[in-house]
């Protein structure tokens, strides 16, 4: 009795356990399933233990994590005709993984592609100079228009972010020349300003003086005093007309 119990249950386990381990199946908690029955779909598996039908029923697994997709570097020309290299980068997330597995054949690479196609839409229609300085607008242009379309997929697009954008060299000699003369107008004009400044107040000083000649005394004795500290400078020191005018009028008395 023992022996026909056994040989009945080795047979089952043969056959059973197998047929168990494809009866079960785990989805994880980022994961979605999408179960098709004979090819339709009937429901959606959500995270845990899930029991499908061997042959007749498939579960097919979505990751509803955000993912990144790069958008690879290629050649875009600008509204002013300035071919430029550009790369960029998609965040998404699948929000329906029923959409995701049956309205579109490949997700990730649909994706893909359109961002590409609206990137060069976007920077076609615009010139150098505001790609270079409005990237995070572009970048948001551009996630507006892929997300609209992707919503219809099930994916959401959280963001898009511009990498690199590569000038030719001849455009990034140019503008090196134009970023050298902006720094060379900018000294001009600051120097200029200081020359104006220092005119003026020697304008004012020389007022000042003017209406004293004990200040012009001063100031000539001053002037001494400051290249005096050099012992290989010779000193002319030149005489006040006053002082020529004292000794003339001096003189003039004498004779009298």
């Amino acid at each position: 009795m023992a022996t026909d119990i056994i040989a009945c249950i080795i047979p089952l386990a043969i056959f059973g356990v197998p047929i168990f381990l494809m009866t079960v199946r785990i989805v994880n908690q980022w994961e979605r399933g999408v179960i098709l029955t004979l090819g339709k779909f009937s429901r959606e598996a959500t995270p845990g233990l899930n029991i499908i039908i061997p042959v007749i029923e498939n579960l097919i697994k979505v990751d509803t994590r955000i993912t990144t997709i790069d958008i690879p570097k290629q050649e875009v020309m600008t509204r002013d005709n300035v071919p430029v290299m550009v790369n960029a980068v998609v965040y998404m997330r699948v929000e329906n993984s029923t959409k995701a597995i049956l309205k579109i054949d490949n997700y990730r690479y649909a994706v893909s592609q359109y961002a590409q196609t609206a990137l060069r839409d976007i920077i076609g229609e615009i010139e150098l100079d505001q790609l270079l300085t409005k990237r995070e607008e572009i970048a948001k242009q551009i996630e507006a228009i892929v997300d609209k379309e992707t919503d219809e997929w099930g994916v959401d697009i959280t963001n898009i972010k511009l990498q690199d954008v590569e000038l030719p060299e001849n455009m990034k000699r140019v503008m090196a020349r134009q970023a050298e003369a902006e720094r060379e107008k900018r000294a001009t004009i600051i120097l200029s300003t200081g020359e104006v400044a220092a005119a003026d107040n020697l304008r004012q000083a020389a007022e000042i003086i003017s209406k004293s000649p004990a200040a012009m005394q001063l100031r000539i004795l001053k002037t001494l005093t400051d290249i005096s500290t050099d012992p290989n400078s010779k000193i002319i020191m030149p005489i006040p007309m006053e002082i020529l005018k004292y000794f003339q009028t001096m003189g003039e008395k004498g004779k009298k």
